[in-house]
């Protein structure tokens, strides 16, 4: 019961669907896979993916997936607290903050994962593999990079004004 009261929070959007074949002895067999986002547009996002001989079943399975491995972000505002390059493989994706009302500025699959985070104002660069896949990963990956000034505060264990120069 209380599994489905979460899942109605969380926003869903398939980034990309491909038709796979098997070369078997009667011929092909086809098979497809899909790659999906889910978010809740308030700091948790997650990618998933899932193969299946029917779209729809693939496109589940991906939903499915991508609910488990859901992962916290942090963020200032509506943008990144700072630059940031993600990196899967070939692929990498770096993010800029933005002023208020620039959007987001990026390729389908990075604005696919931004816009199921909740951030709304953001540069960004891909570059490398153009893989949906890779692409996807990478953003995951400078995402979880991100901290708050309070958080490196904590982990480098300084004052605040020093973190930002302030007390030369």
């Amino acid at each position: 019961m209380m599994l489905e009261e979460e899942t109605k929070e969380f926003t869903e959007k398939v980034v990309k669907i491909d038709r796979v074949a098997k070369v078997v002895k009667g011929g092909r067999r086809f098979s497809f896979n899909a790659l999906s986002v889910v978010g809740d547009s308030k700091g948790k996002v997650g990618i998933g993916f899932g193969k299946a001989n029917e779209v729809p079943d693939a496109i589940r399975k991906s939903i499915e997936s991508a609910k488990k491995n859901l992962k916290s972000i942090h963020y200032i505002g509506h943008t990144v607290p700072h630059d940031v390059v993600g990196q899967f493989k070939s692929a990498r994706v770096i993010l800029k903050p933005a002023s208020p009302g620039t959007g987001i500025i990026a390729g389908a699959s990075v604005r696919s994962v931004l816009e199921r985070a909740g951030i709304q104002d953001v540069l960004t660069k891909s570059w490398g593999s153009s893989n949906p896949m890779n692409i996807v990963k990478a953003t995951m990956d400078a995402l979880q990079q991100l901290e708050t000034p309070s958080m490196a505060v904590k982990r480098r264990g300084v004052s605040l004004k020093h973190l930002f120069g302030q007390d030369l």
